[in-house]
């Protein structure tokens, strides 16, 4: 297990700056989840940290000592990939066991540590298939497998999931925290999906053009962002903003309400709209609102909620989960 530690870490391609400067603490033993919208840098930074990429200035430390200039291989990560990258003409154990092949790893040692992981992976019973003979979810536990067996200090996981369907993708997101409980190995995994986030890391790090927006746990993002980037990223559907005589009322040029503290009503209420297209999920219906003002909304209600497009509707916000945030869309305590 280990510690990552970031300070002032650049890079730059070019003149074209990625990563301007960020410092970041990786406790021993986290699952940390990089998030963010495409070209935020969260890949980079991950590169950085397993050695693919130079860091173009700042420091990187792994318990205490200095790596910043240290080959990928010294640095003892463990990265998994989008794409499987299996051999096709091998069998899974031999997938499994060709990096311990590689650095010259007794045929007793392979075959042990092989077992080991099949075991942790529930992939035993299909150790002599091929990869052509897998599901996208066998295969990606193939490729995880084959970094458990290196031991590594810790595991860099790049949008692992983004090929599997979504079925799978829920399945592959439990078999990942299981797995991060089984081994209590550092884990950073880069998504740019927010409920990927939300449902496995211990510590979400919000990415935005490079810089970090905030850093904290799942609830304390969704409950406290730091500001409007944050809390419209996380949280699924987006929460809703309101500005002009309604933000007013909070002293605040824009306010944040997320469509679960929306109470909609087709009689009355604090807010008057037009009811839009309605989404019906089982659980829950979402309610697409045109308010008189202007603003578009989003409102949550219960599954067997019906309303017609073009009615009429009410919202009231509940007044207790609503953010205030300035002119520069930093949140308002």
């Amino acid at each position: 297990m280990s510690a990552i530690t970031l300070r002032n870490v650049s890079k730059s391609f070019g003149d074209v700056v990625i990563i301007p400067g960020l410092d970041l603490d990786i406790a021993d033993g986290e699952f940390v989840v990089f998030v963010g919208p495409s070209g935020c840098g969260k890949s980079t930074l991950l590169r950085l940290i397993a050695g693919l990429e130079d860091v173009s200035g700042g420091e990187i430390r792994i318990d205490g000592q200095d790596v910043t200039a240290v080959s990928p291989a010294k640095r003892q990560l463990a990265m998994v990939f989008q794409s499987y990258a299996l051999y096709p003409h091998m069998s899974v154990r031999a997938n499994i066991g060709f990096p311990l092949k590689m650095a010259g790893q007794s045929k007793a040692e392979i075959a042990k540590r092989v077992e080991e992981a099949a075991a942790t992976l529930n992939l035993t019973d299909y150790l002599e298939r091929r990869p052509r003979d897998l599901s996208g979810g066998q295969r990606q536990r193939v490729a995880i497998g084959r970094a458990i067996v290196r031991q590594p200090k810790g595991f860099l996981f790049d949008e692992p999931l983004s090929n599997l369907d979504a079925a799978l993708r829920v399945n592959m997101r439990l078999e990942l925290s299981e797995l991060h409980q089984q081994l209590q190995t550092t884990m950073i995994y880069v998504t740019h999906d927010q409920v990927e986030a939300m449902t496995m890391a211990d510590k979400i790090v919000v990415l935005n053009r490079g810089r970090v927006e905030q850093v904290g746990s799942p609830l304390e993002l969704y409950a406290r962002p730091a500001n409007r980037f944050v809390a419209g990223f996380i949280g699924s559907p987006r929460m809703n903003f309101l500005t002009g005589a309604y933000a007013s009322q909070f002293g605040a040029p824009t306010v944040g309400v997320r469509p679960e503290h929306l109470a909609i009503s087709s009689t009355s209420g604090l807010l008057k709209g037009t009811a839009g297209v309605s989404e019906h999920l089982g659980s829950d219906t979402f309610v697409h609102v045109k308010l008189d003002s202007g603003e578009q909304v989003n409102a949550r209600s219960p599954g067997d909620y019906r309303v017609r497009h073009g009615d009429p509707v009410w919202l009231t916000p509940e007044e207790a989960h609503i953010h205030r945030f300035d002119e520069q869309g930093l949140g308002i305590r």
